[in-house]
Formats: C-alpha cells, sequence, structure tokens
C-alpha cells in the first residue's frame, strides 16, 4: 500500500452530497447522518450477547456499539495526536481521524442478524442444509464464488452492503458515507473466493465484502489509496470492539448474576500477569474513591464496573504503543496480524476472552435462547424463500397465493433495492439477488421483531 493520509482521510462522496455552511468536517457529517439512521436505531433491540434481555442495564448491540465508537475515538485521539507530532499528518488531519474511527466504532455491527452471532451461523446453516455446496453452487449459474457468500455469510460483509446500497434515501448509494470512512470500515478485505481462515493474514480470515459490492469495494480502494490491504485506522477500530466487549460482557454476566465477581477475580489473580495485574490495582485505586481501603460492602458488580474501567485502560494504552511501534509496517500494507494480539495486554485480553468462554456464553439460559434465535431465523428463511424466489419484477404480489401473500411482506424499501439490483448487475443471477433480499430482510429484523413474526407466522 502506498496511501497517503491525505488520501485515506478521502472526503469524497459516491454521490456528490450538498455541503451545509456549518462548521462540521465531511467525517463528523458522516457520524451525524449515521446516528439518525434506522439501521442504528434497530440496534437497541439486537443482542450484544444476551437475546430478548428484559434488565435494562444490560448492553444491547446498541450500547455495545457506542462503547465501541468512544474507545475507537479515544484511539483516533491519541493517534492522531502523535501522528501531527511526527509530521505524519498536518494541522486539522487530527481531528478527521478522531471522527472516522468515532464513526466506525458506532457501524461496525449493523449488517449483524437478530440473535447476535448465533444469527449468523443459523443463516449459513440454513444455506448447508437447504441447498449443500454443489446444489447452490449450480442454483447460482454453476459459479461458486457466488454460493460461496451465502455459505461464508458474514455480518461485515452486510455492514457494507447496508452502508452502501440498502438505506435507501434519495437513491440506492445507502447512506453515502465518504470514502475515507467507508475505508476504514472494511474489516475484512476478501472476496467469497479469497477467503483464508487459516493463513495468515488476519484480514482474509472472514468475507469482507459480497459479489454484488465488488465495485463499490473497487472506487473505495482506488479513491482511500487502499489497493487490496487494510485501512491503518481499521486495526484501532477492530482493537477498540475486541477490547470493549471482552471486559464488557464479563460486566454483564456479573449484573445478571451468571457468575460472581470473586470466581472472576480468582481467576485473573491467578495468571500472574502485569497488565492484569495493573488493571487490578486500578480498579481498587477507583473503588477506594480516596479512602484508605475498599469498603466491604460494595456489590460484586460494582467491582465488574470498577475494573472494566481500568482494564479499558491498560488495553487502550497498550495497543497505542503497539500501532506506533509497528507503524511501518501498518502504513506499507504488510502488517497481516491484530494489534490486540501484539499488544503487551495480550494476555489480559485473552483471559478475560477466555473467561467468557467458559463462564459467560456457555451458560443454560443464554444457550436456550440462542437455539431459539437459530429456530426463529432458519423457520423464517423457509417461509421469505419461497416470497423472494417468486416475487414478480413488473409488479406488486398478488396476494391470492402463499407465495405471493409472503412477498408482500417485503418492505418497500428492500424490493426496492432487489429491483435494482436485477437492472444495474445483470451478470448476475437472477436468483442471487432473489436469495439476497431474504437475506437483506432477515438481518435488518430486531430481535423482539423476529420472534413476533415468527410466532405470528407459524403459531410457535
Amino acid at each position: 500500500m502506498t496511501a497517503t493520509w491525505k488520501q485515506l482521510l478521502c472526503k469524497d462522496r459516491p454521490r456528490e452530497s450538498t455541503n451545509p455552511k456549518d462548521h462540521r468536517t465531511e467525517f463528523e457529517r458522516d457520524y451525524d447522518r449515521t446516528i439518525f439512521s434506522t439501521p442504528v436505531k434497530r440496534l437497541q433491540d439486537k443482542a450484544q450477547v444476551f437475546p430478548l434481555e428484559p434488565n435494562d442495564a444490560v448492553r444491547t448491540r446498541l450500547t455495545h456499539s457506542l462503547e465501541v465508537s468512544s474507545v475507537s475515538r479515544g484511539l483516533g485521539i491519541s493517534v492522531g495526536q502523535w501522528l501531527l507530532k511526527e509530521d505524519h499528518v498536518s494541522s486539522g488531519m487530527e481531528r478527521l481521524i478522531e471522527a472516522i474511527c468515532s464513526t466506525c466504532g458506532l457501524i461496525h455491527d449493523l449488517g449483524n442478524p437478530p440473535f447476535g452471532h448465533s444469527g449468523e451461523d443459523a443463516i449459513r446453516d440454513w444455506f448447508k442444509t437447504r441447498f449443500g455446496d454443489d446444489k447452490l453452487t449450480k442454483f447460482l449459474a454453476d459459479r461458486n464464488e457466488l454460493a460461496q457468500d451465502f455459505l461464508l455469510f458474514d455480518g461485515n460483509a452486510q455492514s457494507l452492503r447496508l452502508l452502501t446500497k440498502l438505506q435507501i434515501l434519495a437513491d440506492f448509494n445507502g447512506l453515502n458515507l465518504t470514502f475515507g470512512t467507508l475505508s476504514a470500515s472494511c474489516k475484512y478485505t476478501a472476496s467469497s473466493n479469497e477467503v483464508n481462515k487459516e493463513g495468515i493474514d488476519h484480514a482474509k480470515s472472514k468475507l469482507g465484502f459480497f459479489t454484488s459490492e465488488t465495485n463499490i469495494v473497487q472506487n473505495i480502494r482506488e479513491r482511500s489509496g487502499t489497493g487490496n490491504a487494510r485501512n491503518p485506522l481499521t486495526y484501532l477500530i477492530e482493537a477498540a470492539d475486541d477490547i470493549v466487549y471482552s471486559v464488557a460482557d464479563i460486566e454483564d454476566a456479573v449484573k445478571k448474576g451468571i457468575v460472581r465477581w470473586s470466581d472472576i477475580d480468582d481467576c485473573l489473580v491467578s495468571k500472574h500477569d502485569a497488565n492484569i495485574k495493573s488493571a487490578i490495582e486500578g480498579m481498587v485505586t477507583i473503588l477506594k474513591a480516596g479512602k484508605d481501603k475498599v469498603d466491604d460492602n460494595l456489590p460484586g458488580y460494582t467491582y465488574a464496573s470498577a475494573f472494566r474501567t481500568a482494564a479499558i485502560q491498560v488495553m487502550v494504552s497498550s495497543v497505542i504503543k503497539v500501532f506506533i511501534s509497528r507503524y511501518d509496517e501498518i502504513m506499507a500494507g504488510d502488517y497481516r496480524n491484530e494489534l490486540i494480539k501484539d499488544c503487551d495486554a495480550s494476555a489480559l485480553v485473552e483471559e478475560l476472552k477466555s473467561i467468557g468462554q467458559k463462564k459467560v456464553y456457555c451458560t443454560s439460559s443464554n444457550l436456550k435462547l440462542e437455539l431459539m434465535g437459530h429456530h426463529v431465523i432458519c423457520d423464517l428463511m423457509d417461509i421469505f424463500w419461497e416470497g423472494a424466489r417468486n416475487l414478480p419484477l413488473d409488479r406488486l404480489p398478488k396476494t391470492s397465493s402463499f407465495e405471493g401473500k409472503v412477498g408482500a411482506l417485503f418492505s418497500d424499501n428492500y424490493r426496492q433495492v432487489f429491483l435494482n439490483s436485477v437492472q444495474t448487475l445483470p451478470e448476475l443471477p437472477q436468483n442471487y439477488h432473489r436469495l439476497q433480499l431474504m437475506t437483506d430482510y432477515i438481518c435488518g429484523m430486531t430481535d423482539t421483531f423476529a420472534k413476533r413474526l415468527h410466532t405470528e407466522l407459524t403459531n410457535g
């Protein structure tokens, strides 16, 4: 990659936008138009870890995204100040970096379906069960890369599709964000025939974009100057996500009573790691609040919240250091790993994730909800595929038939995107567009909407 920061901070948009006379930068406008968008609002009823959670103190996908946005912004501020000090950017560019990081933290999970990551599993499982590799490939005109778009379905690729197409305003450019923001939002760079889960390049370990967005991705890469490499800011946003969920999921589990803080503390102390020790010491300082010792009567969730604050501080500081030390590799497009795995606080992060796997995600109550969500999504895909595969191109569906009734339930927004895609991407089989219509509709649902609709349609 030979991109300069001037290229990376490309303020142009797919469609030229009116420029109101205010004091916002184009990247701050990106944040503002995003936070007012419908997909962001829907995140308040999508699961972070615990689907259909009645406890308002436990995070939804929206509160998680706001926290990732906050940590991303902090990383962007620190890195931007360092870049300015080292004369890598000119004055004012650091403000642009901050805004991009903040926006990308907010939108990083927009494309996720209902019921969290188990929802992604359900979509992939449906395609494997309903079609299988060979049958799906033949269904899509013997084009294996198109079949892999669905068999490897990923919320990150769906996020890009949502940002650039599905949110219809004046046209089919989605939210019409700047190329600088879109570039930094692309967490993975692989097309479906480039995915290599076992390879050394982390950016190609998951599907980054669908075939239907290939031209859009090429345009983003050309305008931002990244080529096939990751945008440098993407590393910071990815690290922010890891930092937040690694510790926040545990805090939520303590608040729900799934696990006791004393058990978490025992796991952490037993590791004898310097950064873990630093986070615990930071927690104690917070809890003392200027007193000589910690109040003995504090509930476990207070410890968990204080630890979250201290741990984030330790991890953020460590990520900034490794970004600076690997800066030349990152700018050259040669850095293949994750900052969070190369930083000094990696042991802290890994231990927190391990605790999550052993004590949080595997609880019977959570597993039951995930199984329910899997069942709901697969049933809805069975139903809505009948509507999508038979949807007329030249008129509204007739509601006298089963498939017509189902087809009439698709929102006008998704139906318009489908019809436009059939016209503007004729090189792709029509069945490909029909499968995307179904997945677009399912992914746009909230947890509550999906469960209620499933009940209404199946009496289940």
